[in-house]
């Protein structure tokens, strides 16, 4: 065995040199059971080419609304085939488009490959939180461009803000998004105003960050 084609979970770069020093080289296919191909690797391994007979989307998780190319989001996959066609499936999956063509002269679309998943639901002081409703608090205020739930504390002792990127300072805008998020979440949240740019680009609306230890 000189060559491997690898799918079904993460294939980290530690994994391909263990088969690279046995003489194997392995390369990652990114695939689903309902769609089949979604992307596959090639030998300059810089992301993954798009199968040309796939339409992927990387859209805000919670949302469905497209992000600018370069930022992590859910990717989404339309299959045309007459046997079984899919609309804007959902993978569940995070990626990110990446510039330019592939260096081995394939034209495609590159994604960075898995980035993690994309159900961020978490349980707060009881109550489910999911990130279709850190959607609907921001769509309620059209000064914010991208929004950001961490959840902090020990069990128990659960906190949650709301960090929202905005331009300068909007007067009275953090009272205003505590009040949407206790009318769609039941739940109190501090509020935190931040610049463009300022969350990190990693695809999460919600940052479960408690302790459990």
């Amino acid at each position: 065995m000189r060559k491997a084609l690898v799918g079904g979970e993460a294939f980290p770069p530690s994994l391909r040199d263990w088969l690279h020093e046995r003489g194997v080289d392995g390369y990652q296919s990114y695939a689903t059971a309902d769609v089949g191909l979604i992307a596959y690797e090639t030998e300059a391994r810089e992301g993954l080419v798009l199968d040309e007979g796939v339409i992927v989307e990387i859209v805000r998780p919670g949302t469905g609304e497209p992000v600018p190319d370069g930022e992590v989001g859910e990717v989404v996959v339309t299959t045309l085939n007459p046997d079984y066609p899919l609309i804007r499936f959902g993978t569940g999956d995070l990626s990110a488009v990446l510039p330019g063509p592939c260096p081995t002269g394939r034209t495609n679309t590159r994604i960075k490959g898995w980035l993690g998943r994309a159900d961020q639901t978490a349980k707060v002081r009881g109550m489910f939180v999911h990130p279709s409703q850190v959607a609907e608090v921001a769509r309620r205020h059209p000064q914010v461009k991208r929004a950001r739930l961490v959840v902090e504390g020990a069990m128990a002792d659960d906190r949650m803000t709301l960090h929202v990127e905005v331009d300068g300072h909007p007067e009275g805008l953090d009272t205003k998004l505590a009040e949407s998020i206790r009318d769609v979440t039941k739940l109190r949240s501090d509020v935190v105003l931040c610049p463009p740019g300022g969350l990190p680009n990693d695809g999460k609306v919600i940052d479960d960050q408690r302790s459990y230890d």
